[in-house]
């Protein structure tokens, strides 16, 4: 089966302290459903065509329907409350290849 990813990207994060309480919480509602992050950064990113060097995190899923239900899940709603006004963030979920 395949895996299942989030993909976020922060266009521009003035103040990081303000992401404070979503990251704790987001912290747990993800390790709740399974989620493994893999990167989480952007002191070190090399962009190419259009990307801009920015803050970058990905975390795997065992299936990307686990991936989709830690999304809806009520922790993870709880987390995304804690978002600070007028924050921007590309997020994407997406299915792996194969199994």
């Amino acid at each position: 089966m395949p895996k299942g990813y989030w993909v976020s990207v922060y266009p521009a994060i003035t103040d990081p302290a303000e992401l404070d309480a979503y990251n704790a919480l987001a912290r747990v509602a993800v390790g709740a459903a399974g989620g493994r992050t893999f990167a989480r950064g952007g002191s070190r990113v090399v962009a190419h065509e259009a990307g801009i060097a920015e803050r970058v995190v990905l975390i795997e899923f065992d299936s990307f329907e686990q991936a989709v239900a830690a999304y809806e899940s009520a922790a993870y709603q709880e987390a995304l409350a804690a978002l600070p006004d007028g924050f921007e963030r590309d997020f994407r979920i997406v299915e792996g290849i194969g199994g």
